[in-house]
């Protein structure tokens, strides 16, 4: 940004919504893999309905959980490389100057 609180330009729209994309696409990927790894031996086996009904609802929650947690990461992990890169929201260098918000 190129001022204090002004409003984001193209390229800065663009990034965080390529980031987001990217965010999501791994996420579901390593939630597809997950999932895939924890309930497919349910479906490959002859297994018990209750076996094969836990394998599903473990490998499902399994993957909510890492498609979450890969989200968040990947979105703090893009949010704070942008603040070291130095975006106006980090602190300055310099020992005695604030930001306005100060």
């Amino acid at each position: 940004m190129t001022t204090y609180g002004g409003r984001r330009d193209q390229a800065e729209r663009d990034a965080i919504t390529v980031e987001i994309g990217y965010a999501l696409c791994s996420a579901a990927f390593a939630a597809a893999v997950l999932f895939g790894a924890v309930a497919g031996p349910a479906f490959a086996f002859e297994l018990s309905a209750g076996a094969r009904g836990t394998l599903v609802g473990a490998g499902a929650t399994a993957a909510a959980v890492v498609f979450v947690a890969r989200v968040v990461s990947v979105l703090v992990r893009f949010g704070r490389r942008r603040n070291a890169a130095g975006d106006e929201t980090a602190q300055p260098s310099q020992p005695g100057r604030t930001n306005p918000d100060s």
